[in-house]
C-alpha cells in the first residue's frame, strides 16, 4: 500500500507539473551588444512575441499583458502566427493587439499561419486599426533619444509558396531583402522574420539582429538531447530557441507562447522574450 500511495503521489505531481509547464509563462532575458548601436539606444528594451496562436493567458490575455507591462518595453516586436489557422479566432488576436499597442509601439510581421486563413485581410486591417506597424517587405526607422536605427520586416515565404510551391524559401527572402538593404549600409539593423532556419540568408545581408520564432522551441525538449523537432528544420533543430550568431549577425529565437496542430509541450514552457540592446 505505501508503494501504491507513493506511486499515485508521484504520478499526480508529474501530471500537475506537466499541466503547469504548458500554461505558465516564462520570461527570458537577453542582452545584445554592438558597436554599431547608437549611444542613445543603450538600454533600449524590446519585448519579443511569437507564435501566440490565439492562446489566452488569463481573460483577454491579461496575464500576458501584465507581464509585458512589467518589462517596460520601448518596442514590442511580433514575429508572426498571432492566430492558429486550424482554429482561427481573430477576436482573441485583435483584443490582445489593441491592449499591447497601449503599452509600447508594436511592429508585426506575418507567419505561415496567417497565409492559411481567408480572413487575413480582416486581421491585417484590425491590427492597423489597433495601431500596429505591419512590415510587409518594408523598412523604416525607429527614433529614440535623438538617434535612429533601422527596422526591417519580411512577409513569410508561405504567402508566395501558396501559388509557387517549388520556389525555395531562401530565394523568396533574398529577393525581399535585396531592395531594402544596400551592401554597405552602416545603420544598426533589426530584422523581424518568422523563420529562424534562414539565418545564413539573413547574415549574408549584414543584418545586426534578427528576431524570429516558428520553431516552438522544438515542441519537446529532452535532457541531454535538446529540442526534438521544428518546422522546416526537422529533427534535432539547430535554431529552436535562444541566441545564435553567424558572422556579425545575431538571432534570437522565441520558443513561442502557444501551440498549433500539436497541442502539447514538454520541458518547454511558453516564452516571453525580453531583449536589452547595448553599445559596447
Amino acid at each position: 500500500m505505501p508503494i501504491l500511495t507513493l506511486g499515485v503521489l508521484i504520478l499526480s505531481a508529474l501530471t500537475l507539473w506537466f499541466i503547469w509547464s504548458n500554461v505558465s509563462l516564462q520570461t527570458s532575458h537577453f542582452s545584445v551588444f554592438s558597436q554599431k548601436l547608437p549611444n542613445a539606444f543603450d538600454g533600449f528594451r524590446i519585448v519579443h512575441i511569437s507564435d501566440l496562436h490565439n492562446t489566452s493567458f488569463g481573460k483577454d490575455n491579461q496575464k500576458l499583458l501584465a507581464r509585458i507591462q512589467r518589462e517596460k518595453p520601448d518596442l514590442i516586436a511580433i514575429t508572426g502566427d498571432l492566430i492558429n489557422s486550424y482554429r482561427p479566432d481573430l477576436a482573441v488576436a485583435l483584443v490582445f493587439a489593441k491592449e499591447a499597442a497601449k503599452i509600447a509601439p508594436c511592429y508585426y510581421v506575418t507567419g505561415n499561419h496567417e497565409s492559411r486563413i481567408s480572413a487575413y485581410e480582416q486581421l491585417r486591417q484590425g491590427l492597423l486599426s489597433a495601431g500596429f506597424t505591419i512590415l510587409e517587405n518594408q523598412t523604416t526607422e525607429i527614433s529614440h533619444n535623438g538617434a535612429a536605427i533601422q527596422i526591417v520586416g519580411i512577409t513569410d515565404p508561405s504567402f508566395i509558396k501558396v501559388h509557387h510551391p517549388k520556389i525555395r524559401s531562401y530565394a523568396i527572402v533574398s529577393d525581399a531583402l535585396t531592395p531594402l538593404l544596400s551592401q554597405d549600409h552602416q545603420q544598426y539593423t533589426l530584422l523581424l522574420a518568422h523563420r529562424p532556419d534562414l539565418l545564413q540568408t539573413y547574415a549574408s545581408f549584414g543584418i545586426d539582429l534578427v528576431l524570429s520564432g516558428h520553431a516552438h522551441g522544438g515542441q519537446f525538449r529532452l535532457p541531454f538531447i535538446g529540442s526534438i523537432f521544428a518546422p522546416n528544420q526537422g529533427f534535432f533543430p539547430k535554431y529552436a530557441f535562444g541566441l545564435h550568431q553567424v558572422g556579425n549577425t545575431q538571432m534570437i529565437v522565441s520558443r513561442g507562447l502557444g501551440n498549433s496542430s500539436f497541442p502539447i509541450r514538454f520541458c518547454n514552457r511558453p516564452e516571453l522574450v525580453v531583449i536589452s540592446l547595448h553599445n559596447k
